[in-house]
């Protein structure tokens, strides 16, 4: 399992959230929708703080996150976080771990 953050979803990040001292950005399994791998689950993401971190990633001193109780969600795949400039927001690529 691996989360990756392209310079350009990175950018967007820096952007339009401003996470306190502590806080990340997190990304979650929620219900309705739809991805790559998973029929009624969509990738949500939120201002947060860590509270049992199963995967990180950290640039530019931007912390990027999974928590641990959302591990059934992004288990054996690997998740690209990039940027859809037509939408104007993050898209989300899963691949096989």
């Amino acid at each position: 399992m691996k989360l990756t953050i392209t310079p350009q979803a990175q950018n967007w990040f820096k952007k339009e959230l401003a996470p306190a001292k502590g806080q990340g950005i997190k990304f979650y399994g929620k219900v309705y929708g739809k991805t790559q791998v998973h029929e009624g689950f969509s990738v949500g993401m939120a201002v947060d703080t860590p509270e049992d971190p199963l995967l990180t990633t950290t640039i530019d001193e931007q912390l990027f996150y999974i928590e641990a109780t959302d591990e059934w969600f992004f288990e054996g795949f690997n998740l690209v976080v990039d940027y859809d400039e037509k939408l104007d927001e993050p898209k989300y690529d899963f691949s096989q771990a």
